[in-house]
C-alpha cells in the first residue's frame, strides 16, 4: 500500500548506523486501564482485524534515524491489510496509522497535551481520540488531521463520528468498569460493536428466548 506525502516525510532513509528500537518498556498501569484497554482492543481486533493492522499499547516509530521519535497509543489503526502480530510499529515498514487513541491515565493528566499532540501530528495520524474516564466532564475528545495539523478537539455527548473507521465514539456505562469507551455503526447503544465474548453472549440470550418461546408454544 503507497504512502501519503506526509508518511514519506515521516519514513525518511535509515542511516547506516545500528539502532535500537525497543518493543516495550516497563511503565505502570492501574487495573482499570488495563480493562479499559483490553475492552477497546478486543472490539476494535473482531471489527476490523480482516482489514485492518490494530496496534495495541506498543511502541510506533516514525524516524528511522531517532529511537526516541516514538509514541505508544492504547490504540491504533491502519487499514489496508489484514492484521498480524508484530513488536512494534515501524512507519517506514507499515505506514503510518490512520487512527490512535489515547486512555488517559493519571501521567497523562500532568503532562503536556499540546506536545503530544504535535507528536501526533508528526506520527501522520488521521484522527486523535482521547478518553478520560475519570474525567467529571468531556470524557470525550477527538482531534481530526488538517494539512497535516490535529485541529480540535471535537466534543458531542450524543457521539462523535470518526473520520477513520465507520460509525461514532461513544461513552457507555459498564456496570464494572464505569464509563467506557464504545464504537457504534449508527450512534446508537444497540449498534455497539461487540467484543467477541459480548456476541457469543448475545447469540446464547437469543437461542435461550427462542427455546423459551418454543416451550410456551409447545405448552399452549
Amino acid at each position: 500500500m503507497a504512502m501519503s506525502g506526509e508518511e514519506s516525510q515521516a519514513a525518511r532513509t535509515p542511516s547506516r548506523a545500528k539502532l535500537d528500537f525497543p518493543e516495550s518498556a516497563p511503565v505502570p498501569e492501574s487495573k482499570l486501564h488495563l480493562e479499559l484497554r483490553t475492552l477497546l482492543y478486543l472490539f476494535l481486533k473482531r471489527a476490523f482485524a480482516d482489514r485492518a493492522l490494530i496496534g495495541c499499547d506498543q511502541f510506533v516509530y516514525w524516524d528511522p534515524n531517532d529511537p526516541s521519535a516514538c509514541l505508544a497509543p492504547d490504540a491504533c489503526l491502519r487499514f489496508g491489510e489484514p492484521d498480524v502480530r508484530f513488536g512494534s510499529w515501524k512507519v517506514w515498514e507499515r505506514g503510518s496509522p490512520e487512527l490512535a487513541v489515547e486512555l488517559v491515565s493519571d501521567s497523562d493528566r500532568r503532562s503536556s497535551w499540546q506536545e503530544k499532540l504535535a507528536k501526533y501530528a508528526r506520527l501522520g495520524v488521521r484522527e486523535l481520540v482521547a478518553f478520560d474516564a475519570e474525567a467529571a466532564e468531556r470524557k470525550l475528545r477527538l482531534w481530526t488531521s488538517v494539512e497535516g495539523r490535529l485541529v480540535g478537539p471535537d466534543l458531542d455527548v450524543e457521539g462523535t463520528a470518526s473520520s477513520v473507521v465507520p460509525g461514532y465514539w461513544l461513552v457507555i456505562s459498564h456496570p464494572d468498569l464505569g464509563p467506557t469507551l464504545r464504537l457504534s455503526r449508527d450512534g446508537s447503544l444497540d449498534a455497539v460493536f461487540p467484543t467477541k465474548e459480548e456476541a457469543l453472549e448475545a447469540e446464547l440470550e437469543l437461542t435461550r428466548a427462542e427455546n423459551a418461546r418454543l416451550k410456551r408454544a409447545g405448552s399452549t
